[in-house]
């Protein structure tokens, strides 16, 4: 099982155990199947976010982390597993039932340009979630909308602008405050600053932070960059093809990492010391990332310590505690070179 950690006292808003999603395998022109079997984007996943916590899902595009998010808000149905929020499962929700708890559950995606409505205003596009969860008045709505354009950092002289007139950090701002408008418990930020310039990226982590702290909002902050993750979590789950690899406190997570996934993803973020760089420099395989092994661990076909090594080969290492709060699915936890 790749669990996670034992439930806390008191009990996280947010546990998701066991959550697995497949995909069917690609067909042919003539829509018949070509032989590949279906893709498990999501394979056994489990973990808990504790109310006012950040937490960070790091990996790989393609790795399953934008699938995970979309299965806690149910964009996407899981195969199988359990999402409680606040002790409610959502999996097995009525969808009239889902449709009221969604008010306490939003999620801000990658790119704010494809997610705003170009024809509307800025406070149409903030207004909408009021309307449709059937929220106060119209005066009432207008108010919160105001308000909640203040907070995120815009004027109430740009409310009545149209998306295209604004930055691409202003844009995301927009996304902010329409999520946020309903008073949202938890936030699901599926890469929200990977498509800004660094400079602005800074910006929206700050106001990201102090949001979280006048409105008491818990994260889910799913990045590929760890040195976001490091900044910004206060916990990070390492999701390699579907799994989770590593997961821990941010600060122990890259003082000590276990995994050798981890190591290569920390080694390849970018620094500004070209010794340094060339130093911690980790080459995976380019060739081994297509390679889906049957049994055995995922990672073994780029892995520089387990790819030769008989029981990475025969069987799949599931997520143990290693020492408390640290959890780490490998069999050779903490040997980041092969020392044979």
């Amino acid at each position: 099982m790749n669990g996670g950690a034992p439930i806390q006292d008191p009990p996280a808003l947010l546990q998701v155990e066991r959550l697995t999603k497949s995909f069917p395998g690609r067909r042919n022109l003539l829509g018949r199947g070509s032989g590949i079997a279906p893709l498990r984007a999501v394979d056994d996943v489990s973990f808990e976010v504790a109310k006012g916590e950040t937490f960070g899902i790091v990996g790989e595009s393609g790795s399953g982390k934008s699938t995970i998010a979309r299965c806690i808000v149910r964009l996407a149905n899981a195969d199988s597993g359990r999402i409680l929020f606040d002790g409610t499962d959502l999996l097995t929700l009525p969808r009239e039932e889902l449709r009221r708890l969604r008010r306490r559950m939003q999620i801000v995606v990658q790119d704010p340009s494809s997610a705003l409505d170009p024809r509307m205003s800025v406070r149409a596009i903030v207004e909408e979630p009021l309307v449709i969860h059937r929220v106060a008045d119209p005066v009432e709505r207008r108010s919160k909308v105001l308000d909640m354009l203040e907070l995120v950092g815009l004027t109430r002289v740009q409310a009545e602008r149209k998306p295209h007139e604004f930055s691409g950090g202003q844009r995301q701002r927009i996304a902010l405050a329409r999520a946020l408008v309903l008073s949202p418990d938890l936030v699901i930020l599926d890469e929200p600053i990977s498509a800004l310039d660094v400079s602005v990226q800074a910006q929206v982590l700050n106001l990201l932070r102090q949001l979280q702290t006048e409105l008491q909002l818990t994260y889910i902050f799913i990045v590929h960059d760890l040195a976001v993750a490091e900044y910004f979590c206060d916990r990070t789950a390492v999701v390699y093809r579907g799994a989770v690899m590593e997961m821990a406190e941010s600060k122990q997570l890259f003082r000590e990492r276990l995994h050798p996934y981890t190591e290569a993803l920390l080694a390849a973020a970018p620094i500004p010391d070209p010794a340094a760089r060339r130093e911690r420099r980790i080459i995976l395989r380019e060739e081994a990332a297509t390679i889906r092994t049957a049994e055995g661990c995922r990672f073994r076909p780029q892995c520089f310590v387990g790819r030769d090594r008989d029981l990475c080969a025969a069987l799949e290492p599931t997520l143990e505690q290693s020492v408390p709060g640290h959890f780490v699915a490998c069999h050779f936890a903490g040997l980041l070179e092969d020392e044979r």
